[in-house]
């Protein structure tokens, strides 16, 4: 099971290229970059279109750039508006009666609600742009006690 869907993994990818080109990209250059369908990836700088993330210009000289600084989207926020908000557990789901017959009596419920908290804080701390620049997002032990992980 993977925390990233297989689209928000490839909006990552096509952010990144767009965020190495700020003069921006077509969806043929970016689908040939990695090697992915073009419909994919235009569908996919569509939905990043309606959402927010890029900008889209018309033309011979067309093609996408971001509208949103890299910095300032984190990891949490942008998997959240590309597909439904993570869960670690069906309990864990702000939903009225959560589909789980024994939550009231499970002596799991509240840690894996904190260990959910959790994850959420090191996505939430995590942008865009320390995905794009490489290397670890967060480096140390010492950096996740300071995010209270």
């Amino acid at each position: 099971m993977a925390l990233l869907t297989r689209k928000v993994d490839y909006a990552i990818l096509v952010l990144s290229h767009l965020h190495q080109k700020p003069e921006g990209g077509c969806a043929r250059e970016i689908a040939a970059r990695f090697g992915l369908s073009r419909a994919f990836v235009a569908n996919i700088l569509k939905e990043l279109c309606h959402k927010g993330y890029v900008a889209s210009y018309r033309g011979v000289k067309g093609g996408y750039v971001l509208q949103r600084s890299a910095d300032r989207v984190n990891l949490a926020d942008f998997i959240e508006a590309m597909d439904e908000p993570f869960h670690l557990t069906v309990c864990t789901e702000a939903t009225e009666g959560d589909g789980c017959t024994v939550s009231a009596r499970c002596p799991v419920r509240a840690p894996l609600a904190a260990i959910h908290y959790r994850i959420r804080e090191v996505l939430r701390a995590v942008t865009l742009a320390e995905l794009f620049r490489g290397g670890s997002p967060v480096n140390t032990v010492e950096e996740l006690v300071t995010l209270g992980v």
